[in-house]
């Protein structure tokens, strides 16, 4: 059991789980506020990810910290980790056995924080956090309570980069995990 993210963190910048590593320039762990109430988790590093060692720092996490600042949080107020910590060859989704040996590193992360509420961020987020079987277009906007944890699914902001037609149904989500933020308030 680890007693701190930063003891983690350096577990994971040098864990050879899986062939992913072999490939990174630096692992992502994830960056935040370490008593966050508020944990978003997407799939894997991008190629910026990968050089810059941060999660969400391309045009996607770009995105994110406007909504987030639309919603009244920056990303000092709330934890930003992935699936993967190593970048996927070509930004390719991680394989099931990717995700499962980097898993643990995440349920570390999710124990040492103790977040109220765990945003997926697109659905390779939702199917190894919810459910195996899930598709955020089915299950977005939805919060599931499960062992303490308020679980919630959106789209990926790189979805929203896509897909201009996404963002009412995002901006919809945000509110939602806004309000529910205010409903549980601060600890």
């Amino acid at each position: 059991m680890y007693a701190s993210l930063e003891e983690l963190s350096r577990d994971i910048l040098s864990c050879t789980a899986c062939p992913l590593w072999q490939g990174r320039t630096r692992g992502v762990p994830g960056e935040g506020n370490p008593g966050a109430d508020l944990m978003f988790v997407g799939e894997g590093p991008g190629a910026e990810e990968d050089l810059a060692g941060r999660p969400f720092v391309g045009a996607a996490g770009q995105l994110l910290d406007r909504i987030l600042e639309a919603i009244d949080l920056t990303r000092d107020d709330v934890f930003i980790a992935n699936i993967v910590k190593c970048r996927p060859p070509g930004n390719r989704n991680p394989t099931s056995g990717e995700a499962e040996a980097c898993l643990p590193w995440l349920r570390h992360q999710v124990r040492l924080i103790r977040p109220r509420i765990i945003v997926c961020l697109g659905t390779v987020a939702a199917r190894n956090i919810i459910d195996p079987g899930a598709r955020v277009t089915r299950i977005r906007g939805q919060f599931i309570e499960r062992r303490g944890y308020s679980l919630f699914a959106t789209y990926h902001p790189a979805a929203l980069l896509r897909d201009e037609r996404l963002k009412v149904d995002a901006w919809k989500d945000f509110r939602a995990i806004r309000d529910k933020l205010r409903e549980i308030g601060k600890r």
